[in-house]
């Protein structure tokens, strides 16, 4: 069985892949190469952080930063601006939907988006925008 950590990673993963059916959704991606129509999401694992320590019983409470980095180009009828905030809510609206991704955290939340322009020589112009999603879950052992 995978570790909490993994968990939470999988169903972090399946909610963005659920709440962006066009978009491509890759975890830690080194290099994007390209941006699909759909546009591009790379998830990454984040940093756990030091866990706050309970312990009867022995519990190790998380508050995970995951980085998320979202890509799009401007499409025929929307500027770029526009696809971008259309992501960034249809992700708020999946994250207050299940705050608690099935029960493997005790809560989910965004941050506010910081926001780019994507530009490359010869290449339409796009939008970027950096998120964290922050999941707070305990487990027994912070290697499990």
């Amino acid at each position: 069985m995978s570790s909490r950590r993994e968990q939470v990673l999988d169903a972090l993963r399946a909610l963005l892949v659920a709440a962006l059916p066009d978009a491509d959704v890759k975890r830690n991606l080194a290099k994007p190469e390209r941006i699909p129509p759909g546009g591009l999401v790379i998830m990454r694992d984040g940093e756990p952080g030091d866990p706050e320590v309970m312990l009867s019983p022995l519990t190790y409470v998380y508050t995970h930063r995951f980085p998320v980095e979202i890509a799009v180009y401007e499409t025929a009828s929307e500027s770029r601006e526009a696809v971008l905030d259309t992501l960034l809510g249809m992700i708020g609206t999946a994250i207050a939907a299940d705050r608690t991704l099935g029960g493997l955290c005790d809560f989910l939340e965004a941050e506010a988006p910081s926001t780019d322009d994507i530009e490359t020589a010869g290449a339409v112009a796009g939008r970027w925008a950096d998120i964290a999603i922050i999941a707070v879950y305990g487990t027994t052992d912070p290697l499990n």
